[in-house]
C-alpha cells in the first residue's frame, strides 16, 4: 500500500498542534507560513476529516486531531530513529525538550546540560520549569520529550525511571521560637504560620502525605509558586516552611534558616526522569538519562 502523506506533512501538522499557530509552526520548521498552511491543508483534504478547528489565529485540535497526534508524533520520531541509527553514539545529535521542576532546574540540570555539552555538543536542550504536575502535563501532551519530576508519577501513559533522592526539612528563621528547640511536635507545627509551595508541586504533595493523618488543621497563610519567596518570607518573618534541602542548606550554612527538628516527619523522596510509554527507545533521551544517573553516582550531589 502506497502511503499518501508524508512526514512532512505530519511534522507541519504536529509542529501546529504544539504552538497553537499556523505562523509559529512554520517559524519553529523553517518554513514559509504558506508551504506550512498548504501541507496541512493536503493532508487534512487526503484523510478526509479537520484536524483542527480555527478561532481566530488560534487552531485546537478536533477529536480526529487528538487521535492522529500520538500515532503521527510515534511516526516522526520512528524516522528520527533511523536517521540516528546510522551514527556511531558519540555523533548523536539533534534536539530535546526537557521540562524539569525547580529544585532539579536549579541544583541538577545546570551540570547535566554542561556534562551532556562536553560529550555531546551536538545536542541541543530546550529547557522549561514547571511544577511536578505542569512536567507531567507537559510530557504527555508532547511539550516536553524528557521530565524530571519530584515524587511519584502513576499515570500508566508516562515512564518513570528513578535517579536520586533527596529530603524534604521543615525550616524557620533564626529568631522564631521553634528555632531553640531542640525537638519540635506536630502539636507546634499545628499552631504555626506556614507558607508552603502550591498544590501541584511534588514538594507540597510530599509534604501533605508526610502530616495526613497527623496534623488535622495546618494554618497554610500563603501558597507561592517560588522557593526564593517562601525562603525569604520565612528568614524575615514567623513563618514556617517545608522546602527541599538542596534548596536551602546554603542559608542554614549562614544562619539565615534553622533546620526543625521533627522526629515524626520522614520526608524523604525520589527525583526521577519521566516520558511517554509510547516514546521509548530514544538515543538522546537515553543519553541524557545515563548522563544523569553517571553525574549521580560521581559526585556527591545529594546528601
Amino acid at each position: 500500500m502506497v502511503m499518501r502523506y508524508s512526514l512532512k506533512q505530519l511534522a507541519v501538522f504536529d509542529a501546529v498542534a504544539t504552538t497553537g499557530s499556523v505562523s509559529q509552526a512554520a517559524e519553529l520548521l523553517s518554513l514559509t507560513q504558506s508551504a506550512t498552511s498548504m501541507s496541512l491543508s493536503q493532508l487534512e483534504k487526503m484523510l478526509g476529516r479537520s484536524l483542527f478547528e480555527r478561532h481566530g489565529k488560534r487552531m485546537a485540535l478536533t477529536h480526529w486531531g487528538v487521535w492522529l497526534r500520538p500515532k503521527a508524533k510515534k511516526l516522526i520520531h520512528d524516522a528520527q530513529q533511523i536517521e540516528l541509527g546510522f551514527y556511531d553514539q558519540h555523533l548523536i545529535s539533534g534536539e530535546i525538550s526537557l521540562g524539569a521542576s525547580q529544585t532539579a532546574a536549579e541544583h541538577l540540570v545546570p551540570n547535566l546540560i554542561s556534562n551532556i555539552d562536553n560529550d555531546f555538543p551536538e545536542i541541543r536542550i530546550s529547557l522549561g520549569v514547571k511544577n511536578t504536575s505542569g512536567i507531567i502535563e507537559g510530557v504527555l501532551d508532547y511539550k516536553y520529550e524528557l521530565g524530571i519530576i519530584e515524587g511519584r508519577c502513576d499515570d500508566s501513559r508516562i515512564h518513570q525511571e528513578v535517579f536520586c533522592t533527596d529530603h524534604l526539612i521543615i525550616v524557620a528563621a533564626a529568631h522564631h521560637p521553634f528555632a531553640k528547640h531542640e525537638k519540635v511536635s506536630l502539636a507546634q507545627l499545628e499552631q504555626a504560620k506556614w507558607v508552603l509551595r502550591e498544590h501541584g508541586a511534588g514538594t507540597r504533595t510530599i509534604f501533605d502525605s508526610a502530616i495526613h493523618g497527623k496534623i488535622p488543621d495546618l494554618d497554610v497563610w500563603r501558597e507561592y509558586e517560588y522557593v526564593p519567596v517562601l525562603r525569604t518570607l520565612v528568614a524575615n518573618g514567623q513563618y514556617l516552611s517545608c522546602l527541599p534541602y538542596l534548596d536551602v542548606v546554603k542559608y542554614i550554612e549562614r544562619g539565615e534558616l534553622v533546620a526543625l527538628n521533627v522526629p515524626e516527619l520522614n520526608m524523604e523522596r525520589t527525583l526521577s526522569f519521566i516520558w511517554r510509554s509510547s516514546m521509548d527507545q530514544n538515543p538522546i533521551s537515553d543519553c541524557i538519562r545515563r548522563e544523569g544517573i553517571r553525574m549521580i553516582k560521581n559526585h556527591n550531589v545529594i546528601r
